[in-house]
């Protein structure tokens, strides 16, 4: 199973619990592919370094760079050819179905409106980690 986790995803997943976190553990264990490029990843590392997450980040005692590295040594990274046309009003939006297709993914894993709006792009469902968790409970690790 090959999944694109949107950046809200991954935020949630590295440091809250819930199913966000669940489908960080699977991609740990081996269990799915996520897959990122460059872009999403630059994305993360600029989300991360908000003051919001500095709290949260240094309490569980990290720092945001090593975060993004232990993500981006994780995924599989692809390259990203720009869409054809514009899909979504937010271009980072449009980065994450460019990856969806770069990476031959299977789903997309997101808690953007407006990703999640679309419900599928070029056969590609467009769900949230609850979605996927419910979906695919065989891959749980305990």
């Amino acid at each position: 199973m090959r999944i694109v986790a949107d950046t809200n995803t991954v935020i949630s997943g590295l440091l809250w619990k819930g199913a966000p976190r669940q489908i960080i553990q699977a991609c740990r264990y081996q269990r799915i592919t996520v897959v990122s490029s460059e872009r999403l990843i630059a994305e993360l590392a600029e989300v991360l370094a908000r003051e919001e997450f500095a709290n949260r980040i240094r309490s569980a005692g990290l720092i945001p760079a090593s975060l993004v590295e232990d993500y981006r040594v994780l995924t599989e990274q692809v390259y990203l050819e720009p869409l054809s046309e514009p899909v979504c009003r937010d271009p980072d939006d449009d980065a994450v179905l460019a990856c969806a297709l770069a990476g031959r993914a299977d789903a997309v894993v997101s808690g953007d409106d407006d990703l999640l709006s679309l419900n599928v792009f070029r056969g590609i469902p467009i769900i949230t980690a609850a979605e996927w968790v419910r979906q695919h409970s065989d891959w749980q690790a305990s």
